[in-house]
């Protein structure tokens, strides 16, 4: 970015956090944001996929938290925009910046439950490696909407885990 390009950036956008800040914090959502939508596009899958004699219980499980998932999608997205930063929107970007791995064939029902109680543990791990940033920075909504993100996936994934016995 060009320096006239960069201080016409800063200028227009005064939240009291520095643009280098601004920049650590978004990169981060953003890796945040690709493994959300890689979860969420794992777990839609397995709820078109799931078979079994659990596969009602399953298919709505999985409906609920692909749905929690879309929603969370749009709102870190959604933060990367209000710092300023565009929000990455492509799967190959999604692949560069995830951590979470596709699912490889159609995995058995309990599989899938295994595979998904990991996968939740790794998007708790993506945010919490954010949220020192956005600590210091003094990034409150951030901060906030990290600390929902984790709770909501600590809780997802403990309720998977106790489907598993």
């Amino acid at each position: 970015m060009s320096k006239s390009k960069k201080s016409e950036k800063s200028a227009s956008l005064q939240l009291g956090i520095s643009e280098d800040q601004r920049v650590e914090i978004a990169n981060g959502l953003s890796r945040l944001l690709a493994d959300t939508y890689t979860l969420y596009l794992k777990t839609h899958n397995f709820h078109w996929n799931v078979k079994g004699p659990m596969f009602n219980s399953l298919h709505l499980m999985f409906e609920g938290q692909y749905t929690e998932l879309a929603l969370a999608v749009d709102q870190i997205a959604e933060r990367i925009r209000a710092l300023g930063e565009p929000a990455p929107g492509s799967y190959s970007a999604y692949a560069k910046l995830s951590s979470i791995k596709e699912a490889e064939g159609v995995p058995e029902a309990m599989e899938m439950v295994r595979i998904l109680a990991e996968d939740q543990l790794a998007v708790v791990r993506t945010a919490r490696a954010v949220f020192p940033a956005a600590d210091a920075a003094h990034d409150e909504p951030t901060a906030d909407m990290l600390t929902q993100r984790m709770q909501v996936h600590e809780k997802t994934a403990w309720m998977l885990r106790a489907t598993l016995g």
